[in-house]
């Protein structure tokens, strides 16, 4: 009370005014009204200002600029911002001081694009962390709203891990750095992963600077590739070997790993300065040498798969981790040079003997031709010196034919053992390989391991009835195959094959024999061991000009002796009956000759 009588009334209050409501006191309206103005900031149409933000729903925020009225911006523009609330200071744009209603109109993505591309730039130059939403997902990676401008966020600048699923990230609200703008088209390259890539960095250095060798670390798998597993050990990431993951052979690491799995690792080594961590996993386990049966010996036959194939042989896993060599050589008995894919391949299961075993050096060969009997011990007994036999044509040389009566005994059947008539000058004209061809032992060399095979002794000797047939001096029809420099060689009768020179290739009419003509032939030689016989055509007629010029000279000689039996008869009575009896006797030894030579 004592308060309130201290209060002076004011001298000029008009009582009467006041109850009608028309004034308070004395004071003018354009003053009051002047007074009001002056608390409020004076704002221009289209201008960017700060704001605060006072209210906010679901779908509008209302913001403050210190002007009469409260501006109302949708919601949807702040969606860059999820951590918006009342009391931020935000800037917004002036599309209109007064609406229809009276009512402020303002423009947050307005403003944001006004000044967007000059933020952008100060970003990049002050290496500033901003915000942006990620609107979409496009070629290589994500458009990001920064600013109201569009950047680009190539996939590999998301996250330091590798992204499986992209979409994840669409309509989500994370901080960036600006890497790379483009100021002649005005694009923006954004990038999440370098924000954490100076942090990752100072984990990894004081991580490395924390680890020894052989020192056993929990990690996940982060990412499988073909030749190794990267392992994410809490900020630095190792990488496990392909052929660190297991003591047997692996051809694709999620055989053993996958995705996002926990697993302990070893470390084998790492490198300070490039920090790059070798792990191991195999190393946790035993190594499967140390535990191979003590009792296996050489000698012992084991059972295991074809793991590797090369062409000088073949790898063997009797267990996991241990493995074994079958050299081509210890595959068959047979010397022929081979592939190893021609008796296995990847995955089968094939039984061998233990020819070397060293524990030590982990090493172990083994042989599978050993589960067979060597051939070439009983080779006389199975095969021997004129037995008859088919083989396989497994090769030429110019000198012969190598053959396989079966694996592991080869036979060589030399050119001039192919065939009693025909004169072969390379195998190939007389069979190809893998023929089959019928052969008979002639000659065993057990200690070359080679047989001596021939052809032509399955069939008897022609060359026995050809010397009845083509005796010299008989005549036979032939013809020319072949014309070479010496002379030509003459298809015979019963397959055989004749030479003629040049000079007893000359026609009666003097011309030359041509190739494919078909003449008359005289044999002038005939050699049964050499296995030749020499032509001529020339012969037949010269010999016939020979035998009518001594026919005429025989007709001249009995008419000159007729002539001398005119002139003295009985001499000649007398020579005749001599004559007679001697032909009696003549044609008895003719016949006796005859029937000896029958």
């Amino acid at each position: 009370m004592e308060n309130l009588k201290n209060i002076a009334p004011i001298e000029d209050f008009n009582w009467d005014a006041y109850e009608s409501g028309d004034a308070v006191t004395n004071v003018s309206k354009e003053e009051l009204e002047k007074a009001y103005d002056s608390t409020l900031n004076k704002v221009n149409d289209r201008e960017v200002v700060d704001g605060t933000v006072i209210a906010m729903n679901k779908r509008e925020v209302v913001v403050n600029i210190g002007y009469k009225s409260d501006g109302i911006i949708p919601l949807s523009e702040f969606r860059y911002n999820p951590d918006l609330k009342v009391g931020d200071t935000v800037e917004v744009y002036i599309e209109n001081q007064e609406d229809k209603k009276g009512q402020l109109i303002l423009s947050h993505k307005k403003a944001r694009a006004t000044r967007s591309w000059d933020r952008v730039n100060a970003a990049l130059e002050n290496e500033e962390i901003i915000k942006g939403y990620i609107k979409c997902r496009t070629k290589g990676g994500m458009i990001v709203d920064v600013f109201g401008i569009e950047a680009f966020l190539p996939g590999s600048q998301i996250d330091v891990k590798p992204i499986r699923d992209y979409d994840v990230f669409v309509g989500k609200t994370m901080e960036f750095k600006v890497v790379k703008i483009n100021q002649e088209f005005k694009n923006v390259v954004v990038s999440h992963k370098a924000l954490i890539e100076a942090e990752l960095e100072q984990q990894k250095k004081e991580i490395i600077g924390k680890l020894e060798k052989g020192q056993v670390l929990e990690g996940t798998v982060k990412n499988i590739t073909s030749y190794g597993v990267f392992i994410d050990l809490g900020g630095v990431d190792g990488l496990i070997h392909i052929t660190d993951l297991s003591w047997g052979r692996v051809s694709d690491p999620r055989e053993v790993v996958s995705l996002d799995q926990k697993l302990n690792v070893v470390i084998l080594d790492f490198d300070d300065e490039k920090k790059r961590i070798a792990l191991g996993l195999k190393q946790l386990t035993p190594h499967p040498w140390d535990s191979l049966d003590p009792n296996l010996k050489v000698g012992d036959h084991v059972k295991g798969k074809v793991v590797v194939m090369a062409d000088y042989g073949a790898f063997i896993e009797i267990a996991p981790g241990v493995e074994g060599l079958i050299h081509v050589s210890e595959m068959s008995w047979s010397q022929h040079l081979r592939s190893a894919q021609d008796f296995m391949k990847v995955g089968d299961e094939i039984e061998a003997v233990i020819l070397t075993l060293d524990r030590e050096e982990r090493k172990m060969s083994l042989g599978i031709k050993q589960l067979k009997a060597d051939p070439w011990e009983t080779i006389e007994e199975k095969y021997p010196v004129g037995s008859k036999h088919t083989a396989k044509v497994r090769n030429f040389t110019n000198f012969g034919v190598f053959v396989e009566i079966e694996e592991g005994v080869d036979g060589l059947i030399h050119i001039s053992d192919l065939s009693w008539t025909k004169k072969v000058k390379h195998p190939s004209e007389f069979t190809q390989i893998g023929a089959d061809i019928e052969v008979q032992v002639l000659e065993i060399d057990k200690e070359n391991r080679r047989l001596s095979l021939g052809h032509k002794q399955l069939e008897e000797n022609p060359w026995d009835v050809f010397e009845t047939v083509f005796t010299v001096g008989s005549v036979h029809e032939g013809t020319i195959i072949e014309m070479l420099d010496k002379g030509a060689v003459v298809a015979l009768p019963y397959g055989v094959e004749g030479f003629a020179t040049p000079k007893h290739l000359v026609k009666e009419d003097g011309s030359q024999a041509q190739l494919d003509e078909k003449l008359s032939f005289k044999v002038i030689e005939f050699n049964k061991d050499a296995k030749r016989i020499i032509l001529s055509h020339s012969r037949i007629f010269e010999d016939a000009a020979k035998a009518e010029e001594r026919a005429e000279k025989k007709a001249a000689s009995n008419a000159k002796k007729a002539t001398k039996r005119e002139e003295t008869p009985a001499i000649q009575n007398q020579a005749a009956s001599t004559t007679l009896g001697d032909i009696d006797a003549l044609a008895a030894l003719k016949e006796q000759l005859e029937n000896k030579k029958k």
